[in-house]
């Protein structure tokens, strides 16, 4: 399993599986959720996908040097490597995993939820808390995306997709 973050560049080897980690980050609101999950399915999936370096992508937009005062706005050259960077990923990807932390707002994670809906890669966490939980179960209800209520079942339900997305890679 390989591990990218921004803004380093990636690439994915031909029938690798791509995950992009989308959700709340908020620095500092949000624990840092991508790093338990690449763990959870580390131990989850079969060893042949996880110890093979090419097998799958995960890519993880939490940037470990963010500058809060970098300017949001096209002009900022930073912030738009950042955006270009994680927009790139959720194109390419094959599963987009999306967590809405109770802690937080997220609205970026809310506009790429609008953004992949109907698209068949999302599978989404949204636990009780969260803020606009009503909305994310319209959305999800209405193109069909599954829906985890908790953490464990977020953690299977990503195990899953990529399973079947290796699946539909071999075949």
């Amino acid at each position: 399993m390989l591990v990218y973050k921004p803004p380093a560049p990636w690439t994915a080897a031909a029938g690798a599986t791509v995950v992009f980690l989308a959700g709340s980050i908020e620095m500092g609101n949000a624990i840092d959720w991508q790093a338990a999950l690449t763990g959870a399915l580390a131990a989850r999936l079969p060893a042949r996908l996880v110890d093979h370096a090419g097998h799958i992508v995960m890519l993880n937009p939490r940037r470990d040097a963010w500058d809060a005062s970098w300017r949001q706005t096209i002009d900022e050259p930073r912030f738009r490597e950042q955006v270009e960077w994680e927009l790139d990923g959720l194109e390419r990807a094959d599963v987009i995993a999306m967590w809405f932390a109770t802690e937080t707002r997220a609205p970026i994670t809310l506009l790429e939820l609008g953004l992949h809906a109907r698209g068949g890669k999302l599978v989404v966490g949204c636990p009780e808390g969260f803020w606009r939980k009503g909305n994310v179960e319209v959305v999800c209800a209405r193109f069909g995306v599954p829906l985890a209520g908790d953490w464990d079942a977020f953690v299977a339900a990503v195990a899953r997709a990529v399973g079947a997305a290796q699946a539909a890679d071999r075949s």
